[in-house]
C-alpha cells in the first residue's frame, strides 16, 4: 500500500521530470517515469525475489498480512463494525435495559429467542462482533506502522530544491527586484517563515539561491491522529469488556425494598472476563420517593428519583436525587435510572381469616402506563390445624392497572399520572406452578398451567378502585390498597470510558485536520541580474483547493513581487494550462519589445 508520504515524494520526482523535460534525454525521460509509476503503483513494494517467492507457507502467508493490513480491508472491516453495531441501536439489549427484551420476547414470541440466539440482544459483546473489531485492530496496526516511519522521514527531511524550470509550473510568477540574489533569498525566506512554511536557502554554483518552502504536514499528521484515535476506541472496547461490569435492578420504593451492590440481588448482571463477583464494590440503596411530571398530551418531562445510599466506612447514609442523563457516582461505579413504572399493592385475606399483601411490579405497555402483571400467593389457604399446604387453594391474580382509567370503561389509561388509578383483576385458583422448580416470568402466569387445568379462573374480571375489594365465591377477599412506584436502575463500572472520551476527541481532532490542511510547496529562484536579481516563483499545491493562488500571490507580494500574473497568462493558463500560459507571456513580451523597438 502506498503511503500519503511516499505518493507525494513520487508526485515531487514526477513533477520536476515534467518541469526538466526539454532538458533530458529520452533514456532518463523513460526512465523516470517507469520508477514515478512503480512508486505510485498501490501494490506493495516488493522486489523481484519476493515477488516470485513460490506458493510456500511463508509466502501464502506474507500474501495474506499484506491483504490484511491493506487500507482497503480496513475500510471493508470498519464498514463491517458499523453494520455490525447496527442491531445494537435498533433492538433492545441486555445490558442497557433488560425489561425492554422481556417486553420484546412478549411482543415477538417467534422471533426473539431466533434474534437471541444470534446474539443481536448483546451485540457488543457477542463473538462475532468481537472478531469483527479485533481484525480491524490488526489491520489498522499494521497499515499505520509503515506510515509512521514515512511520516517520520518526511518531516525530518528539508524541502526538496526549486525546480528547473518553475514557469512550467501552474501557479508562478517572474518579476526583477533590486536587491542582491543572497539579501532578497534572506527576505523571501524571513516571509515564509512568518506564514509558518518549512523552507531552506540553498546557494548554487552559479550564483542563483533558491528558497524551497513547504506547509501542511500536519495533514497527514491529523490522518493518522484519526486512525490511531480509532485503534484507541477498539483497545477501550477490549479494556472495558475485560474490566467493566454492569447489572440492572428493578427496585420499589420503600425502606424494606433496598438493594446492596451483590450478585445475587442483581435481576441480570454481566461481569467482564477479569473481574469476579468479589471485586464489586459495596454499597446499598434505597429509593424513599419518585416524582414524575407529564405535559397534557401526555408526554414526560421530568423523572427522578429520591436515593438514600450506605458506603462501608463512610458513615451513615447520604442522599441524592436520582434523574436521567444525572447518575449516581458511588464507590467507583454508576447508578443510572433507565425505567419506571407502578405498583399495585394488593391484599389477599384467605378462608382462615389470615392476610398477605404483596406489592407487584407491573410492566407498562403504552405510552400512558397501561401495565400488566400478576400477584402470586402460593402460601394461601393453609389449614392452621395441620400447617399444611394445599397446592390447588393457591391464589394468583393477574392484573391491568390503569393510572387514568378511561370514564367509558376503555382498556387503557388515558394519561400516564396518577388521575383516577383503576386495577382490573382476574382471579385464578389452583396450582400456580411455583413449586415445580422451573424457571419462568414473574411478570405473566404460568400459561400451561391454565391450559392443563390445574389453574382455573374464578368468577368474573372486576375493576377496582384504591380501597375497594372484591369478595371471592370461597368468601376470601382481594384488596386494592393503594399504589407504590418502581424503577429499573442500571449499575455499571466502566474503566474505558476515560479512554473512549479522549480518543473521540482526538479522532475529531484528527479528521478536522485531514480535511481541512491542505499541503503544498512554494520555490523562489533569485538569479543575478545586473545590479538586481530576476526572481522566478512557482507554488505546487499536493490538494488542490481554491485558496492556493490567493495565498501565493500575498506571499510573492510579501517577498517584493507583483500580486497579481498577467490577465493575458491567466486567461492562456485557464484554456490551456502551463505550456499555454508560457506562450501567452512570450506573445506579451514580444509586443512590448515591438513597442519599445517603434
Amino acid at each position: 500500500m502506498a503511503t500519503t508520504e511516499e505518493t507525494e515524494a513520487v508526485t515531487d520526482r514526477a513533477e520536476q521530470a515534467r518541469v526538466g523535460a526539454r532538458n533530458r534525454a529520452p533514456e532518463q525521460l523513460a526512465e523516470a517515469g517507469r520508477e514515478d509509476e512503480n512508486a505510485l503503483s498501490s501494490r506493495p513494494a516488493a522486489d523481484s525475489a519476493r515477488r516470485v517467492a513460490g506458493h510456500g507457507v511463508l509466502a501464502t502467508a506474507r500474501r495474506w498480512w499484506r491483504q490484511l493490513t491493506s487500507m482497503r480491508t480496513a475500510l471493508l472491516l470498519l464498514f463491517l463494525l458499523a453494520v455490525a453495531a447496527a442491531p445494537g441501536s435498533l433492538l433492545p439489549q441486555y445490558n442497557l435495559n433488560s425489561d425492554k427484551v422481556d417486553t420484546y420476547y412478549q411482543q415477538h414470541p417467534t422471533l426473539a429467542p431466533i434474534l437471541d440466539k444470534a446474539g443481536l440482544f448483546d451485540v457488543f459483546s457477542s463473538p462475532w462482533f468481537a472478531a469483527i473489531y479485533l481484525l480491524l485492530f490488526v489491520s489498522l496496526v499494521g497499515c499505520l506502522t509503515p506510515r509512521i516511519r514515512v511520516h517520520v522521514r518526511a518531516l525530518r527531511r528539508t524541502p526538496p530544491d526549486a525546480p528547473r524550470q518553475l514557469s512550467r509550473l501552474r501557479v508562478h510568477r517572474e518579476y526583477g527586484v533590486e536587491s542582491e540574489p543572497a539579501e532578497a533569498a534572506k527576505l523571501a525566506q524571513k516571509k515564509l517563515r512568518g506564514a509558518r512554511f518549512r523552507s531552506a536557502l540553498r546557494r548554487h554554483d552559479d550564483g542563483s539561491v533558491t528558497v524551497s518552502a513547504e506547509k501542511g504536514f500536519l495533514r497527514e499528521t491529523g490522518n493518522l491522529l484519526f486512525h490511531f484515535s480509532l485503534v484507541a476506541v477498539l483497545v477501550g472496547v477490549a479494556y472495558g469488556a475485560g474490566y467493566g461490569w454492569h447489572g440492572g435492578r428493578l427496585i420499589m420504593q420503600g425502606a424494606d425494598n433496598g438493594f446492596c451492590n451483590t450478585l445475587q440481588q442483581y435481576d441480570e448482571y454481566s461481569l467482564g472476563s477479569r473481574i469476579k463477583g468479589s471485586d464489586l464494590p459495596p454499597f446499598c440503596l434505597t429509593m424513599t420517593g419518585f416524582h414524575a411530571s407529564f405535559q397534557a398530551n401526555g408526554q414526560p418531562l421530568h423523572y427522578s428519583a429520591d436515593m438514600t445510599y450506605e458506603v462501608p466506612g463512610q458513615g451513615g447514609s447520604h442522599r441524592y436525587n436520582l434523574s436521567v442523563n444525572h447518575p449516581l457516582r458511588i464507590n467507583g461505579a454508576s447508578v443510572y435510572l433507565v425505567g419506571n413504572g407502578y405498583s399495585p399493592v394488593i391484599r389477599y385475606t384467605d378462608r382462615y381469616g389470615r392476610t398477605q399483601t404483596t406489592t407487584a411490579p407491573f410492566i407498562p405497555q403504552d405510552g400512558n402506563f397501561t401495565s400488566n402483571g400478576v400477584a402470586l400467593f402460593p402460601d394461601a389457604n393453609v389449614d392452621p390445624k395441620t400447617g399444611k399446604r394445599n397446592v390447588d387453594l393457591q391464589m394468583a391474580f393477574q392484573g391491568v392497572f390503569f393510572p387514568t382509567t378511561a370514564k367509558k370503561g376503555g382498556q387503557a389509561s388515558t394519561y400516564p399520572g396518577l388521575r383516577d388509578p383503576g386495577l382490573m383483576l382476574f382471579a385464578y385458583r389452583g396450582n400456580t406452578g411455583t413449586d415445580a422448580g422451573i424457571p419462568h416470568s414473574v411478570y405473566t402466569l404460568d400459561q400451561s398451567q391454565i391450559d392443563n387445568g390445574q389453574l382455573k379462573e374464578v368468577g368474573k374480571p372486576r375493576l377496582l378502585r384504591p380501597g375497594q375489594s372484591w369478595t371471592l365465591d370461597d368468601g376470601t377477599k382481594v384488596e386494592f390498597v393503594g399504589v407504590k412506584r418502581w424503577a429499573t436502575l442500571q449499575i455499571r463500572r466502566d474503566p474505558a470510558s476515560r479512554i473512549m472520551l479522549i480518543a473521540g476527541i482526538a479522532m475529531l481532532a484528527g479528521l478536522l485536520g485531514s480535511l481541512s490542511i491542505r499541503r503544498r510547496r512554494i520555490w523562489f529562484r533569485f538569479t543575478p541580474d545586473g545590479a538586481g536579481s530576476a526572481v522566478s516563483a512557482g507554488g505546487l499545491a499536493r490538494n488542490e483547493y481554491s485558496g492556493f493562488a490567493d495565498e501565493f500571490d500575498r506571499l510573492v507580494g510579501a517577498a517584493g513581487g507583483p500580486s497579481r500574473t498577467p490577465p493575458a497568462a491567466d486567461a492562456a493558463e485557464a484554456r490551456s494550462g502551463p505550456e499555454g500560459a508560457t506562450q501567452a507571456r512570450s506573445s506579451a513580451e514580444g509586443a512590448t519589445q515591438a513597442r519599445g523597438k517603434d
